[in-house]
């Protein structure tokens, strides 16, 4: 496990790097700012705008990250070639895979606990109307950062990992005065991470055998199918034919059921009657690690075949 560990470490140092991801992280920062812009139009339900939109936007751009890192990350080892001297040393394929998954899954769950921090702070803005704490907190923290990284420069990756939680921590604490929005977008972020680690397993196994562009391809595929699996289970048969029924309800048992990560708001702020918030979350992490697991182990035996010369 040691080696897995470092190979994870050195896979987000990559990512963290990667000018990709500080774009992406960028527009989900600005997408949050519109959030607060649309809710200026709605007086009574700014919060809720707040929440609903920056939980959503969290979710696309999480998914966006694990397809975007999934698709090129083993891509980017063998093109500069340096796959080969890591599998010289006494260190396994099926290892070298899960290094690269936990990396991966990592790198989403600084992304997710920021971006939910930023969202908890706009938030904070809509309830006190004021603006001020918010930016000092931001800016105070990235300029601490910033600080903390001229003098610390050989872990300066790593501040990100200290940094999001952190931030988190405060802004959960800020945004109190909105109890049930800031619970919504607090167990969204939990989902989304559990949902992006499912993509990022299923890139990471088309990875294992296939071009980049094919393999967010066909991730962004099973995406598409996992968030309709409901809707593909319950197809009537009367209208579509028995084929198209019995074919919706196959693809619906073996692709994952992703529509389970973005489930009502009720059960998001905790006021579902019929199942807790807890339990919920419980069960989809559950699925999540059964899901990841399988995929992993698919994706350690092509992976084990295939041939680089």
């Amino acid at each position: 496990m040691a080696k897995v560990f470092v190979l994870m470490l050195n896979t987000y140092r990559e990512a963290v790097r990667a000018r990709i991801l500080h774009g992406l992280f960028a527009m989900a920062v600005g997408s949050a700012l519109y959030a607060l812009v649309v809710a200026q139009y709605a007086s009574k339900n700014g919060l809720r705008v707040v929440s609903d939109v920056g939980a959503f936007t969290v979710s696309v751009f999480g998914i966006i990250v694990a397809i975007v890192m999934g698709a090129t990350g083993l891509y980017r080892e063998l093109e500069l070639k340096t796959l080969f001297p890591i599998l010289t040393r006494p260190l396994s394929r099926g290892q070298y895979l899960l290094g690269k998954y936990l990396g991966t899954v990592l790198t989403l769950v600084v992304f997710v606990a920021a971006d939910s921090a930023v969202l908890m702070l706009s938030l904070r803005f809509v309830v006190t109307e004021s603006a001020l704490l918010p930016v000092l907190i931001l800016l105070g923290s990235v300029g601490g950062g910033v600080l903390v990284a001229r003098f610390w420069t050989s872990g300066r990756t790593y501040l990100p990992l200290i940094w999001a939680p952190l931030l988190l921590v405060v802004s959960w604490s800020l945004a109190s005065a909105a109890p049930d929005d800031r619970l919504v977008v607090l167990s969204s972020a939990v989902l989304t991470v559990l949902e992006v680690a499912i993509v990022a397993a299923v890139a990471l196994l088309f990875s294992a055998f296939s071009s980049p562009f094919l393999t967010a391809l066909f991730t962004f595929g099973v995406f598409l199918v996992g968030r309709s699996a409901d809707t593909l289970a319950k197809l009537p048969e009367r209208v579509f034919g028995s084929a198209i029924h019995e074919l919706g309800a196959w693809l619906s048992v073996i692709f994952p059921n992703l529509m389970v990560y973005v489930p009502p708001r009720p059960l998001l702020s905790g006021q579902a009657a019929d199942v807790g918030l807890g339990e919920y979350l419980a069960l989809a992490a559950g699925q999540s690690l059964a899901w990841s697991v399988g995929l992993l182990v698919v994706a350690g035996l092509i992976f084990q075949r295939r041939d680089f010369l």
